[in-house]
């Protein structure tokens, strides 16, 4: 029952991100205009707008103007949903208490990568209205868990986190001017050792990170034949923040227990 329900909950919140970014870099008000076709830019109704089943009902094209539309709104719910069952079946923490209070706003974080990794993919850049509501998420869950679980090497470990990966990332950006790395990857550093915490895993996450974006960037630069390609970090920093999030512990243990 609760996995159908995060289910339901994961697709409405993957379509609700789709909105949620075009409109912010588009500036709309929310209050003003509703959800419209990319294309012909006819009003969408109600039945238009069902997660995956509007979709696959109109076969990915628009009612009006029968124009394919993109995969990314499926795909994003899909996504969504599937990353809120596998967080709620391998939740290393209690689900009651501050445990619970922890896991929804790990949720919420997980909605937010989610619509930053849209937004980096398509328009190269990591919006600060995500990315500091993501921070002070981040602070809420990492101060309930210290406070009332008394609990302060966590509060401790996430601060390290954050000077270690904001810290390093920041380094990286004044060095080279910008041209390796984007402000946007510096905040959103402070917010993934926040969320990660310690230096051990605030490393880990760099390396796959690191890892995760030159194996999906060799294809593009085999095919395009040079390096000059400006190629978003952002999702590959959110997605090693999961991994690590997870099983870094794990892959920490089998690490040292290789080399002793």
């Amino acid at each position: 029952m609760i996995i159908l329900l995060l289910v339901v909950l994961g697709l409405s919140f993957g379509s609700f991100i789709n909105a949620f970014v075009w409109r912010l870099h588009e500036h709309v008000d929310w209050l003003k205009k509703r959800s419209e076709c990319d294309y012909c830019h006819h009003v969408l109704s109600p039945l238009d707008l069902i997660p995956i089943f509007s979709w696959a009902v109109l076969r990915g094209k628009c009612r009006y103007c029968h124009k394919s539309l993109s995969w990314q709104y499926p795909l994003s719910e899909l996504i969504t949903a599937g990353l809120f069952c596998i967080s709620y079946v391998y939740w290393p923490f209690s689900l009651s208490g501050v445990g619970l209070f922890q896991f929804i706003c790990w949720l919420v974080l997980v909605i937010g990568f989610v619509g930053l990794t849209i937004y980096d993919l398509k328009w190269r850049i990591l919006p600060n209205k995500i990315v500091f509501f993501l921070i002070s998420v981040s602070i809420a869950q990492l101060l309930a868990v210290s406070i009332v679980g008394s609990n302060i090497e966590h509060l401790l470990g996430g601060i390290i986190g954050a000077v270690v990966i904001g810290g390093m990332f920041y380094l990286i950006f004044q060095f080279s001017n910008g041209k390796w790395i984007g402000g946007g990857d510096v905040k959103l550093g402070v917010c993934l050792g926040l969320v990660v915490g310690g230096p051990v895993n605030a490393v880990l996450l760099i390396f796959i990170a690191s890892l995760a974006g030159t194996l999906f960037s060799i294809p593009l630069l085999l095919r395009h034949k040079t390096i000059n390609i400006h190629m978003p970090f952002g999702p590959y920093l959110m997605l090693a923040t999961i991994v690590v999030f997870f099983i870094g512990n794990d892959i920490t243990s089998w690490y040292k227990h290789l080399i002793i």
